[in-house]
């Protein structure tokens, strides 16, 4: 059931196939499967000649996608994880590819899925895991981790202005009982947030789940690596997008393309550069593309999407 139940609007298609240009007979990487819908888009320009591999590390999407591509021969799937890219590539004998796109962060039907635990919307088990063979819950970071560690968390990858706050009302509450739901551990959050900044537009707790989601997937690590074995696995005038839904990611994304386009990234009020970049890629977006009003309209999920490319030199 849940293969049918799958649903998940992607962003910014046209752009991304205009950015792209897939073409056909090409071998094309999307590293972040979901439900298809960039994939499908890709697999019409490259044509049976081509191959498409889908990656993905959530099991539900990769059998959405295998339902929905099932009589076509030139796709493969890999459960996997984006960070061991050129691993998961040679495990299939790939050791060169014509393009990679990565839609970054959590789908709609991850969001929905409320025995995920993704959500505050929905009453769910904290888990946040995008691989449910993995160890660790998000709920065991929330229950086990030392103040000053969720406090870090929650600041460095949600920018949460009430970060020391918010860790030490969750420690204090889990002394008297383990925080076990979504919605338990979101009226927490709020609570440690002052009155009058909860009624701001996004809900008071949707940068602290960020973060914990972030934490529990590893998903900063996971994209430094990933982006960086994508780059040095095109082929010369292959090219590479990513979508963004958080300004960390993006923020990583924009470095590491300033860095492989050449441009030094020493720490300021060095007399001279020390870090001596390789320009590798040309980058195809000098500012992030913004998805369009209509788009917002139809998918309240792309407002804060932001699009990014290059190519290889």
């Amino acid at each position: 059931m849940i293969i049918m139940e799958y649903q998940h609007t992607p962003v910014m298609v046209e752009e991304v196939l205009e950015l792209l240009k897939p073409g056909r007979g090409q071998c094309w990487v999307d590293a972040t499967l979901g439900g298809g819908g960039h994939a499908e888009k890709i697999l019409d320009s490259i044509g049976k000649e081509g191959l498409l591999i889908g990656i993905d590390l959530d099991w539900s999407a990769l059998e959405a996608a295998r339902a929905r591509f099932g009589t076509r021969e030139n796709v493969r799937f890999i459960q996997g994880n984006l960070g061991n890219l050129t691993e998961l590539l040679e495990g299939i004998g790939i050791d060169k590819i014509d393009g990679i796109l990565f839609d970054l962060g959590v789908s709609s039907h991850q969001l929905d899925e409320k025995e995920r635990g993704f959500s505050f919307m929905h009453e769910g088990p904290v888990d946040m895991r995008f691989d449910i063979r993995q160890p660790v819950r998000a709920g065991e970071l929330v229950n086990t981790l030392p103040m000053e560690e969720l406090s870090r968390i929650l600041w460095e990858y949600g920018q949460e202005r009430w970060a020391r706050k918010i860790a030490s009302r969750i420690v204090r509450f889990r002394e008297k009982k383990e925080i076990e739901m979504t919605t338990e551990l979101a009226k927490i959050i709020e609570s440690a947030v002052p009155p009058k900044e909860r009624n701001r537009r996004i809900h008071p707790a949707t940068r602290s789940f960020q973060s914990l989601r972030v934490a529990t997937n590893d998903e900063i690590a996971s994209l430094q690596k990933g982006l960086s074995s994508a780059i040095e696995t095109l082929v010369p005038g292959g090219k590479v997008a990513v979508l963004s839904y958080e300004s960390l990611t993006d923020s990583i994304v924009k470095a590491t393309f300033r860095q492989c386009a050449g441009q030094c990234h020493c720490p300021p009020g060095l007399p001279e550069c020390v870090c001596h970049p390789q320009k590798t890629i040309k980058i195809l977006t000098p500012r992030p593309i913004r998805p369009k009003d209509a788009e917002v309209s139809r998918n309240a999920r792309a407002r804060s999407a932001k699009l990014r490319a290059a190519e290889k030199l």
